[in-house]
C-alpha cells in the first residue's frame, strides 16, 4: 500500500515547490500533479512527487485524517503511523543539520 501524505506548498520554482509536512520542508516535484498548483494550496506526496492538490474544501477532513493516523495514545502500536512519525523525524534531525552547517 502506498500512502500519499498532506502538506503545504510554501514556495514555487518552475516545477519545483518547497512544501510543508507536519514541520518538515521538503521540495517535490510538479510534473505529474493533477491541476495546477499555487503557493498556500495543499498537495499529496507520494515519493518525492505532487500527485493530487486537495480541494479547499477537503484540507482540514484529510488533515484530521492524518492526525489520527499520527496519534499515537492508541493502544497498539499502528505501523503505517510508526512509518509516517519516521519519516517526519528523519526529516527534522535532517533540517537541523543543515540549519548547524
Amino acid at each position: 500500500m502506498c500512502l500519499g501524505v498532506p502538506g503545504k506548498v510554501l514556495a514555487i520554482e518552475g516545477l519545483v515547490a518547497t512544501v510543508d509536512f507536519f514541520g518538515v520542508r521538503k521540495e517535490l516535484r510538479l510534473d505529474i500533479v493533477d491541476e495546477p498548483v499555487t503557493v498556500g494550496d495543499y498537495v499529496l506526496n507520494h515519493v518525492g512527487y505532487a500527485i493530487r492538490r486537495i480541494p479547499p474544501g477537503e484540507v482540514q477532513e484529510t488533515l484530521a485524517l492524518f492526525e489520527q493516523i499520527l496519534d499515537v495514545s492508541g493502544a497498539r502500536e499502528d505501523l503505517m503511523a510508526a512509518d509516517v512519525r519516521g519519516e517526519i523525524a528523519a526529516g527534522q534531525a535532517t533540517a537541523t543539520v543543515r540549519a548547524k552547517a
